[in-house]
């Protein structure tokens, strides 16, 4: 399993929009493509020295090919469309993560 994981610093001034784009129609419209089957949007619990709230989407994809096949037929157009509509008050990191293990707590 690969995570694509989207860190962003959100100003203030556009927080309530892009946190309603994001739940109503960035996240869906990227699980619509077909390469990633969950994402998990958070608050990342910091002090930001320059201000804002950051948060993070984890996109999960099941294979490495599901990965470049959503940067190579996808990635361009959607990223542009959140640069289009918040310009600088959004500020992205990306990273990917691989899967190696996973451990759970088994219950009696």
């Amino acid at each position: 399993m690969y995570i694509y994981n989207v860190t962003s610093n959100v100003s203030d001034a556009v927080l309530e929009d892009w946190l309603t784009w994001m739940k109503h129609v960035h996240i869906p419209q990227v699980l619509s493509v077909g390469t990633f089957y969950e994402a998990k949007l958070t608050r990342v619990l910091v002090e930001e020295e320059m201000g804002g709230q950051t948060y993070s989407v984890q996109y999960r994809a099941k294979t490495r090919e599901d990965l470049d096949r959503y940067y190579t037929r996808f990635a361009d157009v959607l990223r542009n469309e959140a640069l289009r509509k918040f310009g600088e008050n959004v500020l992205a990191f990306r990273t990917e993560l691989e899967v190696v293990d996973i451990y759970t707590v088994k219950k009696d």
